[in-house]
């Protein structure tokens, strides 16, 4: 099964990063204005993917004002960006705890145990986040859901979240690539194709898209589409071990 990886949805993280809000403290005004100038610097190198120098930033941010729970969304960021996900972890759940109504953290948090294969952790914080009528991008967290639900075989449940990020977000890539996999799970090949082959039309070169689209041509006895997507997948990969599966269905056809 394809791995969950940190990078594949850091973009997704840091898109609604800008839907947060300033929250107020009780720190003096002098170190909360340091410690915001710090906070903004730091979620500037965020945007310019210089993730070491946005640590340094946000942890002088920490210093001044720990109670801050955007420095604490922010600092979870940057860890999930370097892949130390405990870390990041323990920021996000330290972001909801200081304010419980902070959806895009929570969606942050869910995504991270969604990383550790927390399935079941996962699930009702982004549940949470699904019933938060005011939240500007839905479609993540409901495409997040469908993701755990079908990590836990639960693909009818998947199907459904997905489907529903889709009818908010129709070219919501991940969402596409992830209700096809349910599909092909499911056995609907035919339904799996036309999803993949739509999806194909803007990311012709994503491995991930390409080995789906490999697989499900493989078992309609499509050979020829197959082979092409395969290689595909691994000639546009950087990961080892999509290559490596991709190479072991590549195997299956020439047996």
């Amino acid at each position: 099964m394809t791995r969950w990886r940190p990078k594949a949805i850091l973009s997704l993280l840091f898109a609604m990063l800008l839907f947060s809000a300033c929250v107020t403290t009780g720190v003096s005004p002098q170190d909360k204005k340091r410690a915001s100038a710090a906070r903004n610097l730091g979620e500037a190198y965020i945007s310019e993917g210089n993730y070491t120098a946005a640590l340094g930033e946000l942890l002088k941010a920490e210093k001044l004002n720990a109670d801050d729970p955007i420095l604490h969304n922010d600092l979870g960021l940057v860890y999930m960006a370097k892949e130390k996900i405990d870390l990041a972890v323990v920021h996000f759940e330290k972001a909801v705890q200081l304010k419980p109504d902070y959806s895009l953290a929570k969606n942050n948090l869910g995504s991270a145990y969604m990383v550790q294969k927390e399935w079941d952790k996962a699930i009702p914080m982004l549940e949470d986040v699904t019933g938060d009528m005011l939240y500007a991008t839905p479609h993540f967290p409901l495409a997040n859901l469908g993701w755990a639900y079908y990590n836990k075989g639960k693909y009818n449940k998947a199907q459904d979240y997905l489907k529903e990020a889709l009818k908010l977000q129709p070219d919501f890539f991940i969402a596409q690539l992830n209700l096809g996999r349910t599909y092909l799970a499911t056995g609907r090949l035919h339904a799996a194709l036309s999803l993949f082959e739509e999806a194909a039309k803007s990311y012709p070169k994503n491995p991930s898209l390409l080995l789906e689209l490999g697989k499900t041509y493989r078992l309609l006895g499509d050979y020829n589409n197959a082979i092409l997507a395969l290689k595909g997948a691994i000639e546009y990969t950087e990961d080892s071990d999509l290559a490596v599966e991709a190479s072991e269905e590549l195997k299956k056809i020439y047996q």
